[in-house]
């Protein structure tokens, strides 16, 4: 439906704050980090996944609040054929994008804009293919290219995607950040400007929030999509402040000046009075933290170093004094309350002298090397900088020598994924659809070698179980492929598996609605907040 001369979406919210602004309700996040883009497709932090694809995008397909349970967004149903190779979805009709100060939108969404979406992460022809670095991660990690047949416009309100091979795990990547939805109209009248790059600067989506104003590195403010089809969020005003430090986050959340903070450091948790007026809400995140090799350079191309590193490392000490007890240690990616977890898969014990005898075995007894530590926390890992310095002292008692080499995140990320690396990385993972493929796929498939694989590890048993995996309908079946390919983890140790950790947010008490997701995003649209 076109509607000529329509104040863009978010002029009209600021013009409809302005005159409400006393009466706003306003909730302000303090999250870890801040976006690295407000287009989602191109990243893989879930900062900015927070900051973008949550707030202000939606997906076909959704999952329920607090669960990997499938529900429907922006398709209202869908069908999937005998052969599981078609999906058609049904479009839910009347949905509005929001606008900018450049762009007011003609039509509501519909088929075009799903198409556009995804094929702009698969076809090289696409435009808009290579305008963010034509790295794709989670696209290609979730080996979308090679799964995908067609992508096929019926009508304005239906889209069927058919499949080169079944694969039981499009509806839950479908759910991901990487496939919301963006505009294709908006996306053509870049293209006609010149200005490609505002696809990722200058949002629009059709969310339940339109972002209103952005620094880099302080604050993204947001105000509420009275147009939302989901319903208009409670809250009028969502500003995250962005407070890279955990313990200076927990001070603002005493202080009354966060609302809701992410990843509070888990010793002042623990250490809070029992009339606090703080709210304190966890659950198992599924989410691992890893030492990764660099498993194509010498002496890390053999198994046997790699296995040494591992039993030298004891992750349950790491899991006391930097976890504070709010993680289990890990034997493989797959946290123990997710389906397919290997349990009776022990993994390799921390045992120093045992660590010795297989590093003398292979010649490298008097190894060095560097590892590659990010400079904040991350909701898998508290204080990297503590983990590291703990695992460089139990390296040492085993004689290798370990130099500890600290990069701001964004370049760490880009040494990290270098195939030329040399040592090991100390990482980790948030799942973003809760199935163990999310894990498998994205961190260790040879399709993400030099993406998202930091171990450059690429091993034919493993690819071919998990792809075998992925095209089997029941959850038992693909379960025994998956725990096969954990025991080739196991034994092939390309990268220390250090800790599950638990999810935990952080609330003063007259928040309302807010549930802690097992994947670690935040999102808003069902939370209010009282007294405002």
């Amino acid at each position: 439906m076109a509607r000529p001369g329509r104040l863009p979406l978010a002029l009209a919210v600021l013009a409809a704050g302005m005159a409400t602004a006393a009466d706003a309700k306003t909730l302000v996040f303090c999250p870890s980090g801040g976006p690295e883009g407000f287009d989602p497709a191109p990243f893989t932090l879930g900062t900015t996944f927070d900051a973008s694809s949550q707030a202000l995008y939606d997906r076909l397909v959704t999952f329920k609040p607090g669960t990997t349970e499938i529900a429907p967004g922006l398709a209202e149903s869908w069908e999937v054929s005998s052969d599981g190779l078609d999906y058609t979805f049904h479009l839910r009709p009347g949905v509005t994008f929001q606008g900018t100060a450049d762009f007011t939108p003609t039509r509501d969404f519909n088929a075009d804009d799903v198409v556009f979406s995804l094929e702009r992460q698969w076809k090289e022809d696409n435009p808009y293919y290579d305008y963010a670095g034509g790295i794709w991660p989670d696209f290609t990690g979730m080996s979308m290219g090679s799964m995908l047949r067609a992508v096929r416009k019926v009508d304005d309100e239906t889209v069927v995607i058919t499949l080169n091979r079944p694969d039981a795990t499009l509806l839950a990547d479908l759910a991901m950040d990487f496939a919301s939805i963006l505009s294709a109209e908006y996306a053509g009248a870049l293209l006609e400007s010149g200005e490609r790059d505002k696809l990722g600067s200058e949002p629009v989506g059709t969310g339940p929030f339109v972002r209103t104003g952005f620094e880099e590195g302080v604050v993204v403010r947001y105000a509420a999509n009275p147009d939302y089809w989901g319903g208009r969020p409670a809250i009028d005003e969502l500003v995250f402040d962005i407070t890279p430090d955990a313990t200076i986050r927990m001070e603002k959340l005493k202080a009354g000046d966060c609302d809701v903070i992410a990843d509070p450091p888990a010793a002042e948790i623990a250490a809070l009075p029992g009339d606090t007026p703080i709210v304190v809400e966890e659950r198992p995140g599924a989410n691992v933290a890893y030492l990764a090799f660099n498993t194509t350079q010498a002496p890390f191309d053999q198994p046997t170093v790699r296995k040494a590193v591992n039993m030298a490392i004891h992750k349950q000490a790491i899991v006391d004094r930097v976890y504070h007890g709010a993680a289990v240690a890990a034997t493989t990616p797959i946290p123990p309350d997710m389906w397919s977890h290997a349990e009776g898969l022990a993994g390799d014990p921390h045992d120093p002298e045992a660590a010795r005898k297989l590093l003398a075995e292979a010649g490298a007894g008097n190894l060095s090397m560097r590892i590659l530590v990010p400079d904040a926390a991350r909701p898998y890992d508290p204080d990297p900088a503590q983990a590291a310095d703990m695992i460089r002292d139990d390296l040492a008692a085993v004689g290798i020598k370990a130099e500890i080499v600290t990069d701001d995140l964004d370049g760490f990320l880009e040494k990290a994924a270098d195939p030329e690396r040399d040592g090991a990385v100390l990482f980790g993972w948030s799942d973003d659809n809760g199935d163990p493929a999310g894990f498998f796929s994205t961190l260790l498939d040879c399709d993400t070698v030099g993406i998202t694989n930091l171990a450059q590890w690429c091993d034919a048993r493993f690819s071919k179980l998990i792809q075998e995996a992925r095209a089997l309908s029941g959850q038992e079946a693909r379960s025994a492929g998956y725990k096969q390919a954990q025991a080739i983890f196991v034994d092939q140790a390309p990268w220390v598996a250090i800790a599950h950790a638990t999810e935990t947010v952080a609330h003063g008490k007259d928040v309302t609605g807010f549930v802690v997701d097992p994947l670690g995003r935040h999102r808003f649209d069902t939370v209010d907040i009282a007294g405002d």
